[in-house]
């Protein structure tokens, strides 16, 4: 196991003279707080003997219900008893590498892909290999011909792990036509689908895709959750499963933490059926809607020539490519000890790729924050750019080794 280069950045993106560019944490802000208080209180008063008792490792039956009313948003026609509520859908990825993976097996992910599914594949000791993709998400062909190759040398897949939505790191939906080749792939190879979709309704722009899972029920294991659409706080997730393996992953859950916690499923319970959650979304969309636009604007005026970036639909993501020459890893220091922060393409790639690509997060900042937090950027890669130029190479790079920014830097 190691450390995560988001998770190493906190101590410093946190600072207050820090304009942080870096972390994907969601505005709860904007979420009635006071109606949350009161389902709080509701919840003790009226339900507390259950809702402090240990539950079911599936999760509480009324919410899985809800959670299928929430999936039918994005077309899956689901059952309540294919649900596993978990910690966050981050614990339904671990549940799943637990179930399937065993040392040394192949798991296929997007280039670049989600930071923290590259480690728990890792710390089930995965062979992680990466599938090009652009700007309309992962290239079927490129799938096809990775797929074909590994068959060839015996090597057998366990999964293909796929961010459909906005995808992070990249901000990139794939398109409709791809989902209908990727599936076809993915069956003709037996191969089962893990489609990661934590920010599928939060779309500022376009028409909504229907989910891999609406059209491969049998082929497709579903990760959702409610830390962005709510709060990353009430830690609630889910995994939709065809039944066999459902009851594989209700195994596995109970035997890394017993139950969930029965209360913080009910205050959600309670939130979903007594507040008007699709109306919050919209709000939330308006909000990160007018953040994502800032960000836009602000590269669009400011980045040198030679820097290009992807324009998300939705999400909380920019995945921008630098200049020739620059460094985004070797820049990290420098850009901190001006007060902006970002995360550095390395950390989504489990191979040594990525260094001259950049994640910005607009969805935590205020609109002035994004702009200054660009200004300032901008600022350490015209220096950049200033060394190339002069010296023929900007800013070296860190030692072999070194995967992770420290949380002491300036």
């Amino acid at each position: 196991m190691v450390a995560s280069e988001v998770r190493a950045l906190f101590a410093v993106a946190s600072r207050p003279e820090v304009v942080s560019l870096a972390g994907g944490m969601p505005n709860v802000s904007a979420l009635p707080l006071e109606h949350i208080g009161e389902i709080v209180q509701q919840v003790i008063a009226e339900q507390g003997a259950t809702a402090l008792q240990y539950g079911s490792a599936q999760g509480d039956p009324v919410l899985r219900e809800q959670i299928c009313d929430v999936m039918a948003l994005e077309g899956i026609d689901a059952g309540a008893d294919d649900v596993i509520v978990t910690v966050g859908s981050q614990q339904a990825l671990d549940l799943v590498t637990r179930v399937f993976v065993d040392p040394g097996d192949v798991v296929l992910c997007e280039a670049p892909t989600y930071v923290t599914a590259i480690n728990t594949f890792a710390a089930f000791q995965a062979d992680i290999r990466h599938v090009a993709m652009d700007g309309d998400g992962v290239i079927p062909e490129a799938l096809e011909e990775t797929l074909t190759r590994l068959a060839a040398a015996g090597r057998p897949v366990k999964f293909f792990y796929t961010v459909p939505n906005f995808q992070n790191p990249a901000g990139v939906t794939l398109s409709a036509e791809r989902r209908r080749r990727v599936l076809e792939i993915c069956r003709a190879h037996n191969l089962l689908v893990l489609e990661d979709n934590p920010y599928g309704l939060l779309r500022y722009e376009g028409e909504a895709v229907r989910a891999l899972r609406a059209d491969a029920p049998d082929n497709v294991i579903y990760l959702g959750s409610f830390s962005k659409t709510l709060s990353p706080g009430f830690r609630i997730g889910w995994a939709l499963a065809p039944s066999a393996v459902r009851a594989k992953l209700v195994l596995a859950a109970e035997s890394a933490m017993l139950s969930h916690s029965s209360f913080n499923q009910m205050v959600v319970g309670r939130y979903l059926s007594t507040h008007p959650w699709r109306e919050q979304i919209k709000d939330f969309n308006e909000m990160y809607r007018e953040r994502r636009d800032t960000m836009l604007a602000s590269l669009e005026a400011m980045m040198p020539a030679g820097t290009t970036w992807t324009r998300p639909e939705g999400g909380f993501f920019v995945w921008v490519t630098l200049p020739e020459g620059l460094d985004a890893k070797a820049m990290l220091p420098r850009a901190v000890g001006k007060r902006v922060a970002y995360v550095p393409g390395t950390g989504f790639y489990a191979s040594d790729e990525g260094r001259r690509n950049m994640r910005l997060s607009f969805c935590y900042p205020s609109p002035d924050q994004i702009s200054e937090g660009i200004r300032r950027l901008v600022g350490v890669m015209k220096s950049e750019i200033s060394l190339r130029d002069t010296f023929g190479t900007a800013s070296a790079r860190p030692p072999a080794g070194n995967d992770a920014p420290s949380p002491d830097l300036p």
